[in-house]
């Protein structure tokens, strides 16, 4: 009501005003009565000067602006709505939104931003919504969001922030939901959210922290929704989570082997928690939240015998739901949790203790160690550790060899940025307990075999960014544990198959921006690493991914995205029949044929194939995706048509954009089920020329299409010539293996019957020391 209201009084103002409106930009359209003006994809690189002065609502998405000079908007001081989505910005100079005091909305989503500066949004102070999601951004300036006193909703969300400093969001009083998800973050400095009294809700996930800030935390006392999933944690100790308003907390897709029973005693209002798909055998009551409800254990290797009883008891007295099934003893594996009986948890003997389920696993019989007194800090030159968190740090020391002589309990270590070229065998004596290990910017270009014998518990090991062009078949023997490695950033040739023959957990695997050209079938994944879920090779130089490369039953991430592929790799994906999220973006694949994702049909739920020149997709080319689909992208490819997307019921993003879309009688189907879908589907006509870029929804041209969409009576058998289907040029390759069928029935998707998957055991971590 308020807006319609200003827009009304502006536009009285703007009729008996004697100033002349501005014209509408000539390659843009202008609505008078609603007050836009939309500039989509013209390529344009400044902001049009003849703008209408009561404009309220202005689009530039698509464009290439690069920078926003100051007083860029100064003749659209009315303006209430702007996106800026994809426009190659990369620098905001100091004013740049100074004339826009009423902007409740803008969108700088998908730029090449990499600093927000302190001036950087000076003026907008009715601003309500800030996206920079999809940019560069890595450093935060003290004072950037000073001048935001009403902002609700800030998105940082796939950037590249490594670290948040002290009061980063100060000014920011009305903030009422923060979104940090999708960077590098491993560190928060304890008043990095000091000031934010309004947020309620804050999103960390997909992160990498390794312990709880509890300390940062505790400076908000109005969040009651929390998420922290995936990040690589292993430990919750004692009071870890200490917020007096939070009901929700999502803990899930991280390490967690072990879990004080007083870790959430200072959160007494939670009432949902979920530690899904973590590495917790047993869990005891936890002490504080009175109003828990539900409690998700889903994807855990839980093991059922009687020290599960108490918390079984305790969940039934509590009325709390207990989510997920017991891995073992045998005769209750598969049981739902809040199925079993008190009574059927019980242990072979009464003197079988915890420590003996863990000794199955790792073999070891040490007891657990116990307090001492406080002694004299022993720690390398020119390096910091600290005992009591079980750190140490030489980060940016110019350290030409490894320090020795770490304290004996240290647990994360942290060597980047030094200048280390070559590690030779037992590179790290006396580290036996160490976790986590950064090895980053230290320009190595040779490992020794055996450089990391002795770390029997490393769990975590960063190579990035260094110089490694191959790996020696014995690089990781004595590292049995590691299961998170990161090799991005070198300059490997080729897959380290023989290397990580030696490391039986892995788990995920990072190779982005390496020169990989090929994937061979020499037992790539089936037999060198079974256990691997997550497989990361974008912006490598890779042309082909052989048949027999990707044969594991466990794979459920790959990206293979900005590569040189140039077909679909269906044969390959058939050898990953619980593939999940596949990411083929900025590839060079023209056509997708029948039946692509088939191999994959029944577990896929993420689809990524943007700017890869697509000219054709088969009608079948989706064919066996149903339900299960989530998410589906082909922005930025030249497609005409697009196969039917109705069976697809699940989706939760779809992103059509930039396709040259032919708006006629052939694309009714995709128009309806756009206007049928419960999600915001953005699509354009690319033909004929009087409807390009004009949205496939609002179009007019399908009026005059056949209204017969009616479906067939069953006992009628339909069969018409089907239209031959226009491939590509010549010069373009044939999906391979796969024969064009015609067209029949589709059946209904069958639901995903997965077999729980059991998730790596992470080194034992006492619950008296601090996690990494």
């Amino acid at each position: 009501m308020l807006f319609f209201s200003t827009a009304v009084v502006l536009l009285v103002t703007a009729l008996s005003s004697p100033v002349r409106a501005g014209k509408c930009p000539r390659v843009c359209s202008c609505d008078s009565t609603k007050l836009t003006v939309s500039c989509i994809g013209k390529n344009l690189t400044e902001i049009p000067p003849t703008i209408d002065e009561i404009t309220l609502k202005l689009d530039l998405k698509n464009n290439n602006l690069q920078v926003l000079p100051r007083g860029a908007f100064m003749l659209a001081p009315y303006l209430t709505h702007l996106n800026l989505q994809r426009c190659n910005i990369a620098k905001v100079k100091e004013g740049a939104f100074r004339t826009l005091g009423r902007l409740v909305s803008l969108n700088l989503a998908y730029n090449k931003i990499d600093i927000l500066y302190q001036e950087s949004f000076d003026g907008l102070s009715s601003l309500k919504e800030l996206h920079l999601d999809h940019n560069r951004v890595e450093e935060i300036q003290p004072g950037a969001f000073t001048q935001l006193g009403f902002l609700n909703m800030l998105a940082l969300t796939n950037n590249q922030l490594v670290y948040i400093p002290n009061m980063a969001f100060q000014g920011l009083q009305s903030i009422k939901w923060l979104r940090l998800s999708h960077n590098s973050l491993n560190n928060l400095a304890h008043e990095a959210f000091t000031g934010l009294f309004t947020l309620n809700r804050l999103s960390l996930d997909h992160n990498e922290l390794q312990f709880f800030p509890t300390q940062t935390m505790s400076r908000l006392p109005e969040v009651t929704r929390l998420d922290m999933s995936h990040n690589p944690m292993i430990y919750l100790g004692e009071e870890s989570v200490s917020m007096a308003k939070l009901t929700h907390l999502y803990l899930d897709h991280m390490s967690l082997q072990d879990l004080s029973d007083q870790a959430l005693s200072r959160s007494p209002l939670l009432s949902h928690l979920d530690l899904s798909h973590n590495q917790l055998r047993y869990l005891e009551p936890l002490s504080g939240p009175k109003q828990l409800t539900s409690l998700n254990l889903t994807g855990n290797p839980v093991y059922c015998n009687c020290y599960m009883r108490p918390l079984r008891q305790w969940a039934r007295a509590g009325g709390v739901k207990l989510l997920g099934a017991c891995a073992g003893p045998p005769h209750l594996s598969d049981e739902p949790l809040q199925a079993v009986a008190p009574l059927d948890l019980r242990c072979r003997s009464r003197g079988e203790t915890l420590q003996d389920e863990f000794e199955e696993n790792t073999g070891s019989t040490a007891p657990p160690p116990t307090a001492k007194p406080k002694q004299k800090v022993k720690c390398p030159l020119d390096c910091d550790c600290d005992i009591e968190a079980q750190h140490a740090t030489c980060e940016g020391r110019g350290h030409t060899k490894v320090p020795r002589g770490f304290p004996a309990k240290t647990q994360l270590l942290d060597l980047r940025s030094n200048h280390f070229h070559y590690l030779p065998a037992n590179s790290f004596p006396g580290t036996s307990q160490v976790v986590s290990l950064h090895l980053e910017f230290c320009k190595i270009h040779e490992i020794e075999a055996g450089a990391f014998r002795g770390m029997k518990n490393l769990f975590y090991l960063y190579l990035s960014d260094n110089d490694l062009t191959s790996l020696d078949s014995g690089a990781f023997a004595g590292a049995p544990e590691l299961t998170y490695l990161h090799l991005e950033g070198n300059r490997l040739v080729q897959y380290p198959g023989s290397a990580l023959a030696l490391l039986p957990s892995l788990f995920v695997l990072h190779l982005e921006r390496n020169t990989i050209s090929k994937l061979e079938p020499t037992g790539l994944l089936a037999s060198v690493t079974p256990k691997l879920r997550e497989l990361y090779l974008t912006n490598n130089t890779i042309t082909a991914v052989a048949k027999g490369s990707l044969g594991s039953a466990f794979l459920e991430t790959l990206h293979l995205d900005s590569n040189q592929l140039t077909e679909m790799p269906t044969h390959a994906l058939s050898e990953a029949p619980n593939l999940e999220e596949l990411k083929l973006s900025h590839n060079s694949i023209r056509w997708v044929g029948p039946n692509a994702f088939k191999p994959i049909s029944q577990s896929l739920k993420r689809l990524y194939m943007d700017q890869m020149g697509m000219e054709k997709m088969s009608r079948d080319a989706l064919a066996g995706l149903g339900p299960g689909l989530r998410t589906l992208t082909v922005r930025g490819n030249q497609l005409e048509e697009l196969p039917d997307l109705s069976p697809l019921t699940g989706l939760e993003v779809v992103d059509l954009q930039d396709n040259p879309l032919l708006c006629a009688c052939s694309l009714l189907p995709l128009r309806r089920w756009i206007e049928n879908a419960s999600l915001e589907v953005d699509a354009t006509c690319g033909n004929p020329p009087e409807v390009r870029g004009q949205k496939v929804r609002d179009v007019q041209v399908f009026m005059s299409c056949p209204e017969s969409n009616s479906p067939p009576d069953e006992n009628i058998v339909v069969a018409p010539k089907p239209p031959k289907e226009k491939k590509p040029k010549a010069s373009l390759s044939k999906a391979p293996g796969v024969k064009a069928r015609p067209a029949k029935p589709k059946a209904k998707a069958k639901p995903s019957k997965q077999k729980p998957q059991r998730k790596p055991v992470a080194p034992n971590v006492t619950k008296n020391k601090k996690t990494l």
